[in-house]
């Protein structure tokens, strides 16, 4: 990975809560670094830190020590105000449970963040029809979630993640709640997706055979990263 340029850099990272009274260390030290353009999956047994480690990347949760590099730009000293902008403008989520917007058509799920960054209704509106169509679900525009599989649901969450054209996708868990073959057709889009956009994708899954098909794949132990593919 040395030809491509760090994205994101976590050095010395630790995470610490307080549990029954005593601090409670979920992440010791922690080092890792995504790179611009890669996909590379993140893996560990159940109470890892898996979470705890997307919240740090993410800008959804502080540090306890360490350094978090954007670029080569320090933000692990950002307020939630400099982290929220930077998640609205550059970073969309794909999570386990769908999380769409119940009372929005698919449509307007994935105009939504358009929107919120000033894209002009009607343009949002055509960029989500785009996306739909190459999600495969052009005839699902004016459905409403409830009106979808769990499959559908998901990848109209894929086209809502990457209608904003981010720098960094996160994934988490993004086929835990389907079945085998509704996985891989997910993951089918989701990669063609993040191919065809060149974005790059942190994935947190529990699936061994999901995590081998990134390009990298690095697995939490002992609250520290081990490489296991790169």
């Amino acid at each position: 990975m040395s030809e491509k340029a760090p994205l994101l850099e976590l050095k010395k990272v630790s995470k610490s809560f307080i549990s029954g009274g005593k601090p409670l260390t979920i992440l010791n030290e922690l080092d890792l670094t995504i790179y611009i353009g890669e996909t590379v999956a993140i893996t560990g047994p159940s109470g890892s830190g898996k979470s705890t480690l997307l919240g740090l990347l993410a800008g959804l949760d502080t540090l306890s020590a360490g350094e978090i590099f954007l670029e080569g730009t320090p933000i692990h000293n950002w307020n939630e105000d400099q982290r929220a902008a930077w998640r609205r403008t550059q970073v969309g989520f794909v999570f386990q449970d769908f999380r769409l917007v119940p009372s929005f058509t698919a449509i307007e799920n994935i105009s939504l963040p358009l929107e919120i960054l000033g894209t002009d209704a009607q343009e949002a509106e055509q960029k989500a029809k785009d996306f739909l169509d190459k999600l495969g679900l052009s005839e699902r525009g004016h459905h409403y979630p409830h009106q979808l599989s769990g499959g559908e649901q998901q990848r109209v969450a894929i086209g809502r993640a990457y209608a904003h054209q981010p720098k960094l996708i996160f994934a988490d868990e993004p086929t835990g709640n389907l079945d085998p073959k509704t996985s891989e057709q997910v993951l089918k889009s989701l990669m063609t997706m993040n191919e065809n956009t060149h974005t790059t994708l942190a994935l947190v899954t529990h699936d061994m055979e999901l995590a081998e098909t990134m390009e990298r794949h690095v697995s939490l132990k002992n609250g520290r990263i081990e490489q296991r593919k790169s």
